[in-house]
């Protein structure tokens, strides 16, 4: 497995009067699309986020999920336990979300087929991880949302 090396962002809520806006910043400030992850990672297709409820898992989800070009409708997963997005050009095909908060055991997971979609070579999206961390591939991405005092968000990426 090659590894990564550790990035820090923050995410702010964006100014524009658009309440569902985000503002994605690097660790020198700048504003950077939430695309700027995915590149960073390279070659890596699945990202597993931790994160506590509430902090913002689908809300990021959702926001790269539209820059990636989708015209689905993004929203949480909770009972469907994943969703397919299609997306455009340059990340044509299908998007995986999965939200596993509901999940008893991996035999659920492995019932309904969470292997061919982990393994399909698209991107997947894993929020509530951990009862998958048995069969996630060894280059899974690990995203932690941390909620900060001023109401920001600090997104920490690396591998296990």
């Amino acid at each position: 497995m090659k590894s990564m090396n550790m990035s820090i962002y923050t995410i702010k809520k964006g100014t524009s009067g658009h309440s569902g806006t985000l503002l994605l910043l690097n660790e020198r400030g700048e504003e950077v699309s939430a695309l700027e992850i995915l590149k960073t990672c390279e070659p890596h297709r699945v990202f597993a986020f931790d994160a506590p409820m509430g902090a913002g898992k689908t809300t990021f989800i959702k926001h790269l999920c539209e820059e990636m070009g989708t015209m689905d409708v993004v929203n949480s997963p909770t009972f469907a336990i994943v969703n397919v997005y299609d997306v455009e050009q340059p990340y044509k095909g299908e998007v995986y979300h999965f939200d596993c908060y509901r999940l008893k055991d991996l035999r659920e997971a492995l019932d309904f087929g969470a292997e061919e979609y982990l393994y399909s070579g698209n991107y997947c999206f894993v929020e509530w991880p951990d009862i998958l961390s048995p069969i996630l591939p060894d280059d899974t991405v690990h995203v932690t949302i941390r909620p900060l005092e001023n109401g920001d968000r600090e997104m920490i990426i690396g591998d296990w």
